[in-house]
């Protein structure tokens, strides 16, 4: 049975197995304004991954990156100005930002060991990213221009997976360092390392709610993947998704009132909602096809996925209820995890 959902950060670091020193660079133009209801996603339609832009009624797509390498998006910058990403075009796999046009790809990491995995800050400020520059990976912090890149862990077992809270001061990260994969945070300075999970099987992907009270996760605890959701503070741990298939890829909704994930429980991937407040399950897609990788609009009025019922991987986007589903991408070749653009404050 296809796995994508959950393959996906697998193969990126396998693509890219996922680098360093900025001074000297020039400095970069000021980025143009954001661009409006706009979604980036990663393609293949000449033999490598690009990142491609796209306007949310399926106009416009063009091709931002345009090497002959591999190209893979992670995020939008806060502000939706610029495009976070990891790439190999140097020869190993570094951490790149570059305007929402695809003007300007700067190298931030440039270090010849292999970067990956960049979180970058709420407040636009930082990047956080897992490197293996010290024999193992670790989990380091750069200014968002490359500068200052600083080692936060300093575990002789692998910590990767940072992801920032939503006000900045806080990371949550995976590690290996007590033997399994377990959740951790720390302050963003590295300081006060926590472990918030203990269990013999593996929890991973951290999200934080967007009021920073939550953290959801993914654990195999019930022998198998499936979406759980703590406190920030590691209590009050449960299972939100409850199937015995697994469950994956999931996205907080912007309000944090939901959460969408892709789910195999009716036998091929679905994309699912389930309520915070009181744990109902809604089924939003029903294909055979399968549909993975949701992602939010920033208002929270519609969801951008990658699904495969034409026979390969397409974006779509549909309401918050399923409905409305439409096509955003028609190209014979194959295109993956969507991400829409932010609103600036």
């Amino acid at each position: 049975m296809l796995r994508i959902g959950w393959a996906l950060p697998l193969m990126l670091m396998g693509i890219l197995v996922i680098a360093g020193c900025t001074a000297g660079q020039p400095e970069m133009p000021t980025p143009p304004p954001a661009p409006v209801d706009k979604v980036i996603f990663m393609a293949n339609h000449e033999g490598n991954d690009d990142i491609y832009i796209v306007g949310a009624d399926g106009s416009d797509a063009v091709n931002l990156t345009k090497s002959p390498h591999d190209d893979v998006p992670f995020s939008w910058s806060p502000d939706g100005r610029q495009i976070l990403f990891v790439s190999d075009r140097d020869g190993n796999s570094e951490i790149y930002t570059m305007h929402a046009d695809g003007a300007y790809p700067r190298n931030l990491s440039e270090h010849p060991a292999d970067d990956g995995f960049p979180s970058w800050s709420p407040d636009g400020q930082k990047i956080a990213f897992v490197a293996n520059r010290d024999g193992n990976w670790e989990i380091y912090v750069m200014n968002a221009d490359g500068s200052q890149q600083t080692r936060l862990t300093t575990s002789p077992a692998t910590d990767g997976h940072p992801a920032w809270s939503p006000d900045s001061a806080r990371i949550a990260f995976v590690s290996q360092r007590d033997g399994n994969d377990d959740l951790y945070v720390m302050n963003a300075d590295g300081t006060d390392q926590t472990r918030l999970t203990i269990h013999p099987a593996a929890d991973t992907k951290p999200a934080w709610s967007p009021d920073g009270g939550r953290i959801a996760f993914e654990s195999e605890r019930d022998g198998n993947v499936e979406l759980y959701i703590m406190n920030a503070d590691g209590t009050d741990q449960y299972n939100a998704s409850r199937s015995e298939a697994a469950d994956g890829d999931f996205s907080w909704s912007p309000a944090g009132e939901s959460i969408a994930f892709s789910s195999e429980r009716d036998g091929n991937a679905e994309i699912y909602l389930v309520q915070i407040a009181d744990g109902s399950l809604v089924n939003l897609t029903n294909d055979p096809g399968q549909d993975v990788l949701p992602s939010w609009s920033a208002d929270g009025q519609k969801i951008v996925l990658t699904s495969l019922r034409d026979e390969n991987a397409d974006i779509y986007v549909m309401d918050t209820d399923g409905g409305n589903l439409r096509r955003l991408t028609t190209h014979p070749g194959s295109e993956w995890a969507p991400l829409w653009v932010p609103i600036p404050d």
